[in-house]
């Protein structure tokens, strides 16, 4: 429930420490408790509450929510230190957002629709699924203003159904507790959704992330002239987004496979909701073990396209060294299961990955392999997940798509 009446009279000033406002100056939204030299306020501040970020100098940078118990202890919300931050604030952003969206995706209804920091609202994810939003809360400050957050959604479209997905390791930095649960009216396990003409059912409770990878949609929608004619294979399937739109576009052959039994059971019905049920072959297996097999001489079925599409590798930014070798490893063996002339679509989901070492790590994939490719695209997460030019961190979907030579 939203707190707001405990908010202090006067705000807090987080007082920077010289020279670190340079980085917020060029766009950054974030102010480490590092880059702190103190913190002016008449009583001690609480998780959530709103403060203004100022220079070594006074400039007034900005109003955040403050988090004294978090790295990230200030996270900009407007560069107008006067601006009023209240319930119509949040109804304004997030139809700001929905105006984005319904631009990029003319006649949908399932997106993304709001991307935290990139839609102006720093922690809060939403999802569109039709008639119901899904909701992952990843500040303290968007957790005491839900009631805000709620009235806003009701008001632009009338969701039948809010649901809490707050079940990411996130809301531990900003010491938030891991719950899933209801916020308003009534939410199905499943609800159906178009994207892109396809027909899907996500599960919005038990699935990964909210329930469907929004963020893939863009390169699914790529891929499509490429599938015609091949024989797919669909790595990390899931729901079987990949697979549905290969057997819908045209592809000879499609195996798909993924190490969790109900993700491949609900990629079976939502083959048979798009009637290629007789087009794509699922099954439950290890990629990587799948992979070794394909790279063998004895294997009977040689893919000429190949969908690698793993789940984030990179939990913290100490893994990457570790995670960077296993996706070169998949990616190396990817590379060797295929023809001359086959297709890789790989990809990397963990904004710990930057685009140049996503390429480095191609590069070394393909030595190991000894298999030389052609680099056809380079692209990123979809228009519904906005990139801000000066936050790498809202950067975290790299994508390519390679031609072996």
């Amino acid at each position: 429930m939203s707190d707001i009446a405990a908010e202090p009279r006067t705000l807090a000033r987080v007082i920077l420490h010289p020279a670190q406002e340079k980085r917020l100056l060029a766009g950054h939204l974030w102010v480490f408790s590092n880059e702190i030299k103190e913190v002016l306020a008449e009583e001690e501040p609480q998780a959530g509450d709103l403060a203004l970020v100022v220079t070594s100098t006074g400039q007034e940078l900005g109003l955040s929510f403050y988090n004294p118990n978090s790295l990230i202890a200030a996270r900009l919300l407007t560069r107008s230190p006067k601006e009023p931050v209240d319930a119509e604030f949040f109804r304004r952003r997030l139809a700001e957002a929905l105006a984005r969206r319904e631009r990029a995706y003319p006649g949908e209804n399932a997106y993304r629709l709001c991307f935290g920091e990139s839609d102006g609202l720093p922690g809060l994810v939403v999802d569109r699924y039709g008639s119901v939003c899904v909701l992952q809360v990843l500040s303290a400050g968007i957790e005491r203003r839900l009631d805000w957050v709620r009235a806003a959604l009701d008001d632009l479209f009338q969701p039948k159904g809010i649901y809490l997905k707050n079940d990411h390791r996130t809301r531990q930095l900003e010491g938030l507790p891991l719950e899933c649960r209801l916020l308003s009216g009534a939410v199905p396990e499943r609800v159906p959704i178009v994207e892109g003409g396809l027909r899907f059912l996500a599960p919005l409770g038990e699935g990964q992330k909210t329930g469907h990878y929004f963020d893939q949609r863009d390169n699914r929608a790529f891929l499509r002239p490429h599938f015609a004619g091949r024989s797919v294979l669909d790595l990390y399937c899931y729901t079987g987004a990949f697979a549905v739109a290969a057997a819908k576009a045209g592809a000879k052959a499609v195996l798909a496979l993924d190490s969790s039994g109900p993700a491949v059971a609900l990629a079976r019905e939502n083959a048979k909701l798009n009637g290629v049920e007789g087009a794509v072959s699922f099954d439950e297996g290890d990629a990587e073990k799948a992979l070794e097999s394909f790279a063998g001489l004895s294997s009977p079925f040689k893919p000429d396209f190949i969908v690698l599409d793993p789940p984030s590798l990179v939990p913290a930014k100490k893994h990457l060294p570790q995670a960077l070798r296993l996706y070169c490893k998949l990616n190396a063996l990817a590379l060797r299961a295929l023809l001359r002339g086959g297709l890789l679509a790989t990809a990397t989901c963990s904004h710990h990955v930057s685009r140049e070492d996503f390429v480095l790590m191609l590069r070394a994939a393909q030595a190991r392999a000894q298999r030389p490719a052609r680099l056809l695209a380079l692209r990123g997460q979809a228009a519904d997940h906005p990139v801000l030019l000066a936050m790498p961190e809202t950067e975290y979907l790299h994508f390519a798509l390679l031609e072996l030579l």
